[in-house]
């Protein structure tokens, strides 16, 4: 067994107090094998004096390579932004467009502290690749959408939705695994969703898609089936403890029960909506409901940062907001909204620092003026920190960032590449 020692910190444990102690990784297996105080040896020391060793966040929806797309359009509406702006470009991504951006985004949350996110795009195997060099963890999926395409378009689709599920389920060592992924309520067919959902289920694969963002995306489904999304989904069979939906912005209590009596997990992306204008996800209400509740970015095209430090503190502030209480979604709540809430969604056994857990953390250097004094950690996690904060960040035990530098991938140029593929894209796309 090779170990990895953490020492000299102050650790934040599963109920979120914080004690000051080492914490021992088993290299081989990727397992934390104890947390104390009284913890010697380890092959490899890695320094947390001065220093808070929390579990990895985790960013529970993203579309990584979409940071080629970073500050591309901006202040527009959902549809307009995605119809008008995102869509066309997209359309001209070549694969190694793919690889590259998600390089990008996968350096710049290794820098801040994310050591497992779930992603929606295409060109996955990209993508598996990028997370396979980079040594994180990931949740990956092939996106489909049927509307605007002929029928053998859209079952084309849907089907690879189903085949690259199968194929990368348990890639890069095991640190990769897959969900069926129809885009929305909205952008897939019932006759698909009715047709392909069984299937998912029936070959084991959970299911990650959009519900609710807008209501945009409620009213038509109203329309349509004469019910809410929420119910329209729970009779297509997308509900159950497996499957996670993104967003959950425009729910109301009857949808909530049902998210609640089904297990079917909610990742909130409150800076993307309100870039969006997309609305407040009621969280409070959600958790009180016993609703697993994770926590997500959303594509860098939206936000425009994968920094889940920053989400962590948009959802306490807007969760205030939208129950009209100072108290909801209190500092605690966010900051498990980004670890054991976002793992839970995922289905990982990450997001808390205990013997027998993936050993994927990060250790915060508490020493910066922002972050004193330090009369409570936790409210500095969620309030005051920031991903250039992290000091070291592991994931499967193995050291992927060390004082500040990504031992995995070569920064300067995954950054000089995606910026040439970025221009490229663009000119590509807007080439009359």
């Amino acid at each position: 067994m090779t170990t990895l020692r953490i020492a000299g910190g102050q650790v934040l444990r599963p109920d979120m107090t914080v004690e000051r102690a080492d914490v021992l990784v088993d290299q081989d297996a990727g397992e934390i094998v104890a947390v104390g105080a009284d913890i010697e040896g380890g092959d490899d020391l890695l320094d947390a004096d001065d220093g808070l060793v929390i579990p990895g966040l985790i960013n529970g929806h993203t579309h990584v390579a979409m940071t080629l797309l970073r500050g591309y359009a901006d202040d527009k509406p959902l549809d307009a932004w995605l119809q008008e702006d995102i869509w066309p470009v997209e359309a001209e991504l070549t694969a190694e467009d793919v690889r590259v951006g998600a390089e990008l985004g996968i350096v710049e949350m290794i820098k801040s502290g994310t050591t497992a996110f779930s992603d929606m795009y295409f060109n996955v195997s990209e993508i598996a690749d990028a997370v396979e060099e980079a040594g994180v963890r990931a949740v990956l999926g092939h996106t489909a959408i049927t509307v605007g395409k002929d029928e053998e378009g859209a079952r084309e689709d849907m089907q690879s939705s189903l085949d690259v599920a199968l194929e990368l389920d348990g890639a890069a060592d095991g640190r990769v695994s897959t969900t069926f992924q129809p885009h929305s309520l909205t952008t897939v067919g019932e006759e698909y969703l009715r047709e392909f959902v069984p299937r998912a289920r029936e070959a084991g694969l959970p299911m990650h898609f959009h519900a609710n963002e807008t209501e945009g995306e409620v009213d038509p489904i109203v329309d349509d089936h004469g019910e809410r999304p929420l119910a329209y989904a729970d009779d297509i069979g997308l509900l159950s403890p497996e499957n996670f939906l993104a967003h959950g912005v425009h729910v109301d209590d009857e949808e909530i029960d049902l998210l609640a009596d089904s297990g079917t997990a909610v990742i909130h992306c409150p800076a993307s909506n309100m870039k969006l204008a997309s609305g407040m996800a009621p969280v409070q209400r959600m958790l009180d409901a016993g609703v697993t509740v994770g926590l997500g970015t959303d594509g860098a095209a939206s936000n425009n940062d994968l920094d889940m430090f920053d989400e962590i503190r948009d959802a306490a502030m807007i969760g205030k907001l939208a129950a009209d209480d100072a108290s909801a979604v209190a500092a605690a709540d966010a900051v498990e909204l980004a670890t054991t809430g976002g793992a839970d969604a995922l289905g990982i056994d990450s997001g808390r620092i205990e013997p027998g857990a993936n050993a994927d953390l990060a250790v915060l250097d508490l020493s910066e003026p922002h972050l004193t004094p330090a009369h409570d950690l936790v409210s500095h996690l969620a309030y005051a920190a920031s991903g250039s904060d992290v000091r070291h960040t592991i994931c499967d035990g193995d050291v992927l960032m060390r004082d500040r530098e990504v031992l995995t991938l070569y920064e300067p140029r995954v950054r000089d590449a995606a910026a040439e593929h970025a221009e490229a894209l663009v000119e590509r796309a807007t080439d009359e």
